[in-house]
């Protein structure tokens, strides 16, 4: 399961900017961008996330993936599609197969939000419980 190397690489990179930053208590959440054809199991990266969190500034702190479309250009006829899943990487249009995949590879942190010793984070709005 690669995506237990992935969550570690996130953490150890957020823990190195929270480093940087000084005085960070706690992180809140990490946003990612994840392209749908970059082989990634967005559950299963959440699951070692919170896994691999314990014990560090991160423990507790919510993964937010965000999913990237895979999409690509014919370098031919200039058409753009959505290669889906698996992907359609000849053109929809010419039947071409030079190809240019614009988007669907990404895995990368986009947002991080933590608490420090300046700016508290905003405190969530309980969730009133039904009966």
């Amino acid at each position: 399961m690669h995506e237990m190397s992935i969550a570690m690489a996130v953490i150890g990179q957020v823990e190195e900017a929270a480093e940087r930053a000084g005085d960070v208590t706690a992180v809140c959440s990490v946003r990612l961008q994840v392209g749908e054809l970059a082989g990634v199991v967005p559950e299963a990266l959440s699951f070692c996330f919170e896994l691999a969190c314990a014990g560090t500034v991160l423990e507790g702190a919510e993964l937010i993936t965000e999913t990237v479309p895979g999409r690509a250009r014919c370098a031919p006829c200039a058409q753009e599609w959505a290669v889906g899943v698996p992907p359609l990487l000849s053109c929809p249009q010419c039947d071409g197969g030079r190809t240019d995949l614009l988007s669907g590879r990404e895995l990368q942190i986009v947002g991080v939000r933590w608490e420090d010793g300046r700016t508290p984070a905003p405190v969530p709005e309980p969730i009133p419980e039904e009966c």
